[in-house]
């Protein structure tokens, strides 16, 4: 008896020396950003519980796609020590910084480039099916610098890229505008994506994965971009792609789709075809139309293959944090990995006042940051708040786990860190203010969220 006593009592001390929980709030009316803020005791109402034994998807990180209008601006538009300032902040936690542990590049431009090119370009009417004229010399110029740049300063950061368009050369259009590729090329364009994630290696910069077209549902009118249908997906990686990165013992991974939530039967499409199928080994997915549950949708077919978000633009259309926050997190943040996602990524890392640099595209699109090239002086935007709820806190190599209950107009999802520490993340979409309790292992506690507001605990 005298020993069960001695036990419940060194329990009991050990819940009360525990480390306090920590708050973390953003509010609509932008008076608090990531700002500290203090837990309550329990209270009458919602209760949501977390069960840190029951663990989902292992996380990668989140982040956003270093595009070359980004790199260029942080490069030229700034002064050495704002930029160091900068990507230490969005690339490390020193002093709260985001941490980003993911990012995205563009194979060749995209419209967020300054000039239309790709890494092989030729004359009207030539061709280069040896690539003999294949150069890196564009992404020299700022894009592997800056990528150097944050994976010195995180050498977790993992790397994904993707083309917006063949060289023109091997398309039916001969431009790198609209068309889709011509099937002589299908080979030419396989060893064209194995030269780049050679060439980008040799440079210090590891690719870890792939995906064969961003968007291949879209043909754009004013900026490089390609019509790609699942058969001639399945085509590139089953008989192309994947046996030609197998037979050079290259560990890059291949990820299907890259688009939207609207069309899932297009991946079940694509992995449908089991030579291809053998050689991918996640699903990437856009957040322009459709619905984040299209993730688990395809999940359920293929619950082998990884889940990754790879791209979302906040933009002028949507200015109102009051609206745009609570969608983020509902939609990004919390829904992407709810169901599934590995990694979570917006689109630019940084743009300037103009939301450029662009050519053709997007014309209101904002970044992470904004940067003024007349000063160098920072913006940070929606999106930098609503990833920090997560990339500040949750480490890569973190599991989701189960989080259940709540109330309407409550979305939260949780993690467990590798130290064994808990991470939940709460975004009330309500117009009202809303309390609840969080009920954890070893944890009770209160809360009260603003309208509109987010929070993050960690302990």
């Amino acid at each position: 008896m005298k020993t069960l006593l001695l036990t419940l009592t060194a329990a009991l001390a050990g819940l009360a020396n525990a480390a306090p929980v920590q708050a973390f709030l953003t509010t609509a009316d932008q008076q608090r950003l990531l700002s500290p803020s203090a837990v309550g005791a329990p209270a009458a109402g919602p209760v949501i519980r977390i069960d840190t034994q029951r663990r989902h998807q292992r996380m990668a990180g989140f982040g956003a796609a270093i595009t070359e209008g980004s790199a260029w601006l942080m490069r030229h538009g700034m002064s050495q020590p704002q930029r160091d300032a900068l990507m230490r902040e969005l690339f490390t936690r020193e002093g709260g910084g985001l941490g980003f542990e993911l990012t995205r590049l563009t194979i060749g431009a995209s419209d967020f480039s300054r000039r239309h090119y790709s890494l092989d370009d030729m004359p009207p009417g030539q061709t280069d099916p040896e690539l003999e004229h294949f150069s890196l010399a564009p992404e020299r110029e700022d894009v592997i610098p800056a990528v150097r740049q944050a994976l010195a300063l995180n050498p977790r950061l993992l790397v994904m890229a993707s083309p917006w368009s063949a060289p023109g050369w091997m398309k039916t259009t001969d431009s790198l505008v609209q068309g889709q590729l011509k099937p002589e090329h299908y080979g030419s364009f396989a060893k064209y994506m194995v030269r780049y994630v050679e060439g980008m290696k040799a440079e210090g910069v590891p690719i870890f994965a792939l995906t064969l077209q961003n968007e291949p549902h879209f043909e754009p009118g004013d900026y490089p971009g390609m019509r790609m249908p699942p058969a001639t997906r399945a085509a590139v990686v089953g008989q192309h792609l994947g046996p030609l990165l197998k037979a050079r013992g290259m560990q890059t991974q291949i990820l299907e789709w890259d688009h939207n939530w609207d069309e899932p039967w297009s991946p079940m499409a694509m992995l449908a075809d089991p030579t291809a199928r053998q050689y991918v080994s996640g699903v990437a997915w856009h957040c322009y139309a459709g619905d984040v549950s299209a993730q688990s949708q395809v999940a359920q077919h293929f619950p082998e293959l990884d889940v990754w978000f790879t791209e979302c633009s906040g933009g002028e259309w949507k200015p109102q944090w009051h609206e745009t926050l609570p969608w983020m997190m509902r939609n990004l943040i919390i829904g992407s990995t709810r169901h599934g996602a590995r990694g979570v990524l917006m689109w630019n890392l940084a743009l300037d006042p103009q939301h450029g640099p662009h050519l053709g595209g997007c014309r209101d699109c904002r970044g992470v940051v904004t940067i003024d090239p007349k000063d160098g002086s920072v913006t940070r935007n929606i999106e930098y708040y609503a990833f920090g709820h997560a990339s500040r806190f949750v480490r890569q190599g973190a599991h989701r786990v189960d989080s259940e209950g709540g109330a309407a107009g409550l979305d939260h999802v949780a993690f467990s860190n590798p130290d064994g520490g808990t991470v939940l993340i709460v975004s009330n979409s309500a117009a009202q203010p809303r309390r609840f309790t969080v009920q954890a292992p070893g944890r009770r506690f209160g809360y009260e969220l603003p309208a509109s507001g987010v929070v993050t605990f960690s302990w």
